[in-house]
C-alpha cells in the first residue's frame, strides 16, 4: 500500500495516539505532518517524534498532503475546514474526520464540496492503541482511500465500516460512550469490593485485572457473551445468585435506556452544530 503524507490537522491527543500507532506500524515519521496552534503542543510532537514536521499553519501541512485529518474540537471545525477550503480544492485529498458530532455533509460543504471524505468514530482506548472505531465513506471515497483510512485507524485498534451514516449514531452510543459505562461497572464493583472488606488497592487490582481478563476471553473465541457467562454461572451458586440480582434490577433496561438516551443525544448535537455553523 502507498504510504501517503497525512496531515493532521490538531495536535491533540487523539492526533498522537494515532501518529504514535503509525509510526510503531512502519509508517515514515517524515510522512506525518502536523498542525497546532499551540507551541507546546508542537515541541511535544518534535521531541517524541524527531521526523513528524509541525506547522502553526493550518494550510501550510494540508498543502503538502493526500491525506487530511482532522482533529480539531467540533465547536472549531466550520472555521479551521472553511480556511482550509482553497487548499483542499487545489489538492482534493482525502478527508478523515474525527471530530464527533459533525456529519459528513456538513463538513463537505464548509470545504467547499465534491470531496472524498471518511467520517470516523474512535474511542478514548485509542490512547493506549485498543480503540474500538466505526467508519462511514461518502459516496466520493474510492476503493483505495477507504483502504488507506481503515489502516490509518487501524492503528490504534479494531475499526468496522457502517454503509448508513446515521449508523455512527448508535456506534457514539455503544463504543464511542462505553468506555464510561465500563469504567462505571468498575468502580460500583471496586467500591461493593471494599464495602464487603477488602483493602481499597485489593478491590482495584481484582476489578482492573477482572476486566481485563474477560475482555481477552470474550475475544479469543467465537462463542457470544451470553454463552460465556452462562458457562460461568454454575447452578445454585455464587455467580447465579448475583446475576440474578441484577436481572431483578433490570440491567438490561437500563443500559437500553442509556444507549438509546446517547445515540438521541448524537443525533441532537449533529442537528445543533448543522444549525449553528449553516
Amino acid at each position: 500500500m502507498i504510504r501517503h503524507t497525512i496531515a493532521f490537522i490538531g495536535g491533540g491527543n487523539m492526533a498522537r495516539s494515532l501518529i504514535g500507532g503509525l509510526v510503531a506500524g512502519g509508517w515514515s515519521e517524515d510522512k506525518l505532518l502536523v498542525s497546532d496552534p499551540d507551541p507546546a503542543q508542537r515541541e511535544l510532537l518534535v521531541k517524541q517524534y524527531a521526523g513528524v514536521r509541525a506547522f502553526s499553519d493550518n494550510t501550510q501541512a494540508a498543502h503538502r498532503a493526500s491525506v487530511v485529518l482532522m482533529a480539531v474540537k467540533p465547536q472549531v471545525l466550520k472555521s479551521v475546514a472553511q480556511a482550509l477550503a482553497a487548499t483542499v480544492q487545489a489538492r482534493r485529498p482525502l478527508i478523515v474526520s474525527i471530530a464527533a458530532g459533525i456529519r459528513a455533509a456538513d463538513l463537505e460543504r464548509w470545504l467547499g464540496g465534491e470531496l472524498a471524505m471518511v467520517r470516523c468514530m474512535p474511542n478514548t482506548p485509542a490512547l493506549v492503541q485498543s480503540a474500538a472505531t466505526g467508519l462511514y465513506a461518502n459516496p466520493h471515497v474510492t476503493r483505495e482511500q477507504r483502504t488507506t483510512a481503515e489502516t490509518i485507524l487501524r492503528a490504534v485498534g479494531e475499526t468496522l465500516w457502517v454503509e448508513d451514516e446515521a449508523l455512527l449514531d448508535a456506534v457514539t452510543a455503544l463504543s464511542g460512550s462505553g468506555p464510561a459505562y465500563f469504567l462505571l461497572v468498575m468502580e460500583a464493583m471496586e467500591q461493593a469490593g471494599q464495602k464487603l472488606g477488602l483493602p481499597p488497592g485489593t478491590a482495584r487490582r481484582l476489578t482492573l485485572q477482572t476486566a481485563l481478563g474477560t475482555a481477552k476471553l470474550a475475544m479469543a473465541g467465537e462463542d457470544d457473551p451470553g454463552t460465556l457467562r452462562a458457562r460461568v454461572t454454575s447452578k445454585g451458586g455464587t455467580t447465579e445468585r448475583a446475576i440474578a440480582e441484577l436481572e431483578r434490577g433490570d440491567l438490561r433496561g437500563l443500559f437500553d435506556g442509556a444507549l438509546t438516551a446517547a445515540a438521541q443525544r448524537a443525533r441532537e448535537l449533529a442537528d445543533e452544530f448543522a444549525e449553528e455553523k449553516r
